[in-house]
């Protein structure tokens, strides 16, 4: 049985595992595996505290999916970033900024439950349409956003992933998907 709670600032660890576990699985084959292999989940956490995700004040919200008390997932959702940029939000549109499970509860319906606590969300904040972004080759996230009633707006960005001994970052094709919370 999957339960929804809105994150709490001793949660940083946790969502930062699920997060981390969620790149190195979902984007195995997409990302280069040094950049997978480099991830760090304290770092994460240390991240997620700084910027004070679990504040009710936060402008985005996240929620979190549990199983037997212990965190398997989590989706991030607020005002819409223009070009990305989190100081720079379109109160018109929501967006949804990630989804991620541990890999052992794909497939589960852990993900549907936590998609939809993410629209419920979006909705009670007003928004009447949202969007997300996905990377172009991540094929099992486009499939489950498809199968969601989302569909590519013919929007595409660029998602530079940083390599190591200050070489050129991998750019990475993004998507944006997009529907109607009123539809």
């Amino acid at each position: 049985m999957v339960t929804i709670r809105r994150e709490e600032p001793d949660d940083a660890a946790a969502v930062a595992r699920v997060h981390v576990h969620g790149w190195q699985a979902g984007y195995a084959g997409i990302m280069p595996d040094e950049v997978l292999r480099r991830l760090n989940p304290d770092a994460w956490a240390q991240r997620r505290r700084d910027v004070g995700t679990a504040d009710p004040e936060h402008p985005f919200t996240t929620l979190l999916a549990e199983v037997d008390g212990a965190v398997t997932g989590f989706t991030t959702f607020g005002p819409y970033r223009n070009n990305q940029d989190r100081g720079d939000l379109d109160p018109r549109y929501g967006e949804i900024l990630a989804i991620y499970l541990e890999p052992t509860h794909w497939g589960t319906g852990a993900g549907r439950v936590l998609f939809a606590a993410a629209r419920a969300g979006l909705a009670e904040r007003g928004w009447a349409e949202y969007r997300l972004w996905v990377l172009a080759d991540n094929a099992r996230a486009r499939r489950f956003y498809e199968r969601a009633g989302l569909s590519p707006d013919g929007e595409e960005s660029t998602y530079p992933v940083p390599l190591s001994g200050g070489r050129e970052p991998v750019r990475l094709r993004e998507l944006r998907y997009t529907a109607r919370l009123d539809g």
